[in-house]
């Protein structure tokens, strides 16, 4: 669907017209535009894999406390959400309150309840009973296929480690999913909302690392998320790779180092 389309649908679905719109930064993988209706409202409105589910994912979120979009309207095309003020800033303590009461929210199983994707990169959640083996198995070997013969091997030996190397069933925490600096929206000093979700139950150290793989959160994050458990450092880079596989496909051979420099911090 094109961008003009994208609008006009959304503003169909919040029962006026379209005025105009413009193109929101980011958008690598899904149109995302600011609209603003005739009657003066304004509106996100986000194409993507699956808009019902981004919904879904949103509204768990909020369902925490923690902060995140209001859903105004949603169908198999276009999600609209609130627009967040976004004057920038930097609150790093508030964002440990809120990444915290984030990972409060306990599943039963390891996964999700629909498969979900970052644009042409499936991300399997199949529910699992066992976290290392769901690491391995919807994390990293599902990657394989689209990897060079010496990362596979690579990756293997790390996977086949994996039980000695993670704990067998944390607490299977709500997780963003995709959280790093450029998903935090900030009003000045304070965090205005979690967006661009890619949510599933999992072990709350997952969110961790993705906030510190692209830069990491200012002084008074860790305090106010609380204690590392023991053992989180070892387990940064397991975790890290993950995302930077995602990259690696995404995006080409210019991950390929970043990838390699994290299994050999894992030691493999």
């Amino acid at each position: 669907m094109s961008p003009d389309a994208l609008a006009r649908r959304a503003a169909a679905l919040l029962g006026s017209e379209l005025a105009q719109f413009r193109r929101l930064t980011g958008g690598d993988l899904s149109d995302c535009l600011l609209i603003r209706l005739t009657d003066g409202r304004e509106a996100v409105a986000k194409s993507g894999p699956a808009p019902s589910t981004e919904a879904e994912m949103l509204a768990a979120i909020a369902a925490t406390g923690a902060p995140a979009p209001a859903i105004l309207a949603v169908d198999d095309t276009v999600l609209v959400l609130q627009r967040l003020p976004d004057q920038g800033g930097s609150a790093p303590a508030e964002l440990g309150r809120a990444v915290a009461r984030l990972h409060a929210a306990r599943g039963g199983l390891y996964g999700w309840r629909t498969d979900y994707a970052f644009g042409p990169v499936a991300i399997e959640n199949a529910w699992c009973e066992d976290w290392p083996a769901f690491w391995g198995e919807r994390r990293l070997l599902c990657h394989t296929p689209h990897l060079p013969p010496a990362l596979v091997q690579r990756l293997q030996k790390l996977v086949d480690d994996l039980p000695n190397r993670l704990p067998a069933r944390p607490r299977p925490a709500l997780l963003h999913g995709d959280l790093w600096g450029g998903n935090v929206v900030y009003d000045g000093g304070r965090v205005a909302g979690l967006i661009d979700p890619a949510c599933y139950h999992g072990h709350a150290e997952v969110d961790l690392a993705m906030l510190a793989l692209f830069g990491r959160p200012g002084p008074g994050f860790r305090e106010a998320y609380g204690a590392p458990e023991p053992g989180e450092v070892e387990r940064v880079a397991i975790y890290q790779l993950w995302p930077a596989l995602v990259h690696l496909r995404l995006f080409g051979a210019g991950y390929r180092g970043l990838v390699e420099g994290l299994l050999k911090v894992a030691g493999v």
